[in-house]
C-alpha cells in the first residue's frame, strides 16, 4: 500500500477515533466478562478475521517477520493488560486521558535512547501532565488509585510499542507483523485467563456488540492500519494525532455512559491534554515536509 504522509495521518486519525471509542466498549464488555477474558476474545476475533482475509499473504512469512510479530504481540498484550484492568477500576473518560500520556512518554524515551536530556518543551509538558494527573486521579489520600496506576503502566508500554514499531515498520511486511501480533496477544490473554479467571462469553447483545466492536474495529482495523501508516510518518507525529483519543473517549463516555468529572477532574484533564498537545506541536518544529512526504533526520 503506497501513500503520502497526509493520507497516512488521515488514516491514523480514524484509528484515534476508533481507539477513543474502545474505552467505552471495554467498560461495557467488562460488565459481563473478566479482563484477560476480554483480551483473549478481542484479539482472537481480530486475528481470525484478518488471518482469513489475508491468508495468501502468509506465503511471504519469514523467521524475521514472525519474531517481530511475536515481540509486538507481547508488548501489545502488556499494554492492554494494564489498560483493561485500569478501565475496570476507573471511569472510561479518565482512562482515556491517562493513556494519552503515552505521547509525552514517547519523546522522553527517545531522548534516553539518543542520550540527550529532554528539551525545555518536554520538561514543561511533563510538569503539566503531572499536575493534571494529580487533579484527575488523586482522591482523598495522597496517591494514585489502582485504576490510574494500571492506566499509566499501559501508557508506558504503549510508548515502548510505538518506538519499537517505528524502528521495524519500515523494514518488513508490516501487515503480517500486525496480524501475528493480534494472535500473540490473544494467546497470552487466553493463558492468563485460564490461570487466573473463569472463562466465559458475553451474556447480552450489548456485551457482544462491545466485544465485536473491539475485535473488528478497534483491533483488526486499528492495529493493522497503524503499522502500515506509520511507515510514512514518524512516531512523534503519531503521538500528536493520538492526542485526540482522550477527547473522543470523554465525549463518547459522556453521551453513552453519562460519565461526568468533578471540577478538579476537568481541570486535570485539560492540563494533561494541554501538556500532550504542547509537547507534540513543538516537536513538529524538528521535522519538515518535502513533496508531500515527511523527512526525518535520525
Amino acid at each position: 500500500m503506497k501513500m503520502n504522509s497526509r493520507k497516512a495521518e488521515f488514516l491514523m486519525g480514524t484509528v484515534s477515533l476508533a481507539w477513543g471509542s474502545s474505552y467505552l466498549l471495554m467498560k461495557v464488555g467488562l460488565d459481563g466478562i473478566s479482563p484477560f477474558n476480554l483480551i483473549a476474545l478481542r484479539f482472537g476475533i481480530a486475528f481470525i478475521c484478518m488471518a482469513l482475509v489475508f491468508l495468501p499473504r502468509f506465503r511471504n512469512l519469514t523467521a524475521a517477520v514472525l519474531w517481530k510479530g511475536i515481540l509486538m504481540g507481547i508488548l501489545l498484550f502488556l499494554l492492554f493488560a494494564g489498560l483493561v484492568i485500569g478501565v475496570n477500576h476507573t471511569t472510561a473518560s479518565t482512562a482515556g486521558f491517562l493513556a494519552s500520556t503515552t505521547v509525552i512518554i514517547v519523546p522522553i524515551l527517545e531522548s534516553i535512547l539518543k542520550r540527550r536530556f529532554p528539551n525545555r518543551t518536554i520538561v514543561i509538558s511533563i510538569l503539566l501532565a503531572i499536575v493534571g494527573l494529580f487533579l484527575l486521579t488523586v482522591k482523598d489520600t495522597f496517591g494514585l488509585d489502582k485504576g490510574a496506576a494500571y492506566c499509566l503502566f499501559a501508557a508506558l508500554f504503549y510508548a515502548i510499542y510505538i518506538i519499537v514499531l517505528d524502528r521495524i515498520a519500515k523494514k518488513e511486511d508490516t501487515l503480517l507483523i500486525s496480524i501475528i501480533q493480534l494472535g500473540v496477544a490473544s494467546f497470552l490473554g487466553t493463558i492468563f485467563m485460564l490461570c487466573l479467571e473463569k472463562p466465559s462469553l458475553p451474556q447480552t447483545a450489548e456485551q457482544w456488540g462491545a466485544i465485536l466492536g473491539l475485535g473488528l474495529i478497534c483491533s483488526a482495523y486499528g492495529f493493522v492500519i497503524q503499522p502500515i501508516a506509520q511507515r510514512y510518518t514518524s512516531s512523534e507525529k503519531i503521538g500528536l494525532i493520538f492526542s485526540l483519543e482522550p477527547v473522543f473517549s470523554a465525549i463518547l463516555s459522556f453521551i453513552f455512559l453519562h460519565e461526568i468529572l468533578d471540577i478538579k477532574g476537568y481541570i486535570g484533564a485539560v492540563l494533561i491534554f494541554s501538556g500532550v498537545v504542547f509537547s507534540q506541536v513543538k516537536i513538529q518544529n524538528l521535522f519538515h515536509k518535502g513533496n508531500g512526504e515527511l523527512n526525518i533526520s535520525k
